[in-house]
């Protein structure tokens, strides 16, 4: 304090402030401390983990009423004289049932079954009657009639269709009609072959090419472009009029300037 008294007011003045700030900062500090110190959360210690405790029965726990476990003592019998064991018991095993057969089924099949001969019957071609006509047929004047005769087996036609001879209606086109389509005189005993799918008017489509001789000359080719104007009948199957199967049409040109 004498120290204090022998400065100038002013320096006085300036140190009680300051010794007033460093107080509070000085308190300021130690609160703080205090704080992190109480609020810090707390380690909480492992609980101790259980061991096992072993115990005996004294003779005192016996008396006292304590149950003990009994000890089973395992006595062989003695073996039988002369040295010989004693017979044992094979164990019998388990023999497992036999699985149960199902009876057979006896029922008749159902006609949509593979395999169903009736299908087979019915769909057999050769049982069907056949016409006498070879090559294209001639016609009768109406559409009743034998059964169209047919051309090739199963699977010669475009595509795998069965073919059948055809039958000009009401007559075979004229040379007139013809010679509009080659572009010179066919040689004699010439010939073309094309297959014509029928369509309702005795008319044809979709005419495919099946051969020519000579071959080279474009008859079928011709042949095949004047089969719009063709009427042919309808194959007949079983009496039945089949419009839409396919049949073959052939041009024989036995004199040069047109067919026959």
């Amino acid at each position: 304090m004498a120290v204090l008294n022998r400065l100038p007011e002013r320096y006085r003045e300036t140190l009680r402030e300051r010794g007033a700030s460093i107080t509070l900062t000085v308190l300021a500090h130690l609160l703080l401390a205090w704080l992190l110190f109480h609020l810090a959360p707390r380690l909480i210690a492992p609980e101790p983990s259980s061991s096992l405790s072993t115990f005996s029965v004294t003779p005192s726990d016996r008396e006292a009423g304590a149950p003990v476990p009994e000890t089973r003592i395992a006595t062989r019998k003695p073996a039988a004289a002369g040295g010989s064991k004693a017979p044992v018991t094979p164990k019998q095993l388990d023999t497992p049932n036999p699985p149960t057969e199902k009876p057979a089924d006896t029922s008749a099949p159902t006609p949509w079954q593979w395999g169903d001969k009736s299908l087979f019957a019915a769909g057999d071609i050769s049982a069907m009657p056949k016409g006498a006509g070879n090559g294209v047929g001639s016609s009768n004047g109406d559409d009743r009639g034998q059964d169209s005769a047919s051309a090739y087996g199963p699977g010669e036609g475009p595509g795998g269709q069965r073919l059948y001879n055809a039958e000009w209606y009401p007559h075979r086109p004229s040379n007139a009609e013809l010679n509009g389509y080659l572009h010179s005189a066919p040689p004699p005993n010439s010939w073309a072959l094309i297959a014509c799918r029928t369509i309702p008017d005795y008319r044809v489509e979709n005419c495919q090419i099946l051969g020519e001789s000579p071959r080279g000359l474009g008859l079928a080719r011709a042949m095949r472009e004047a089969a719009w104007q063709f009427r042919v009948r309808a194959p007949r199957i079983g009496g039945k009029v089949m419009v839409g199967e396919w049949v073959r049409i052939r041009i024989d040109f036995n004199s040069s300037g047109g067919g026959d």
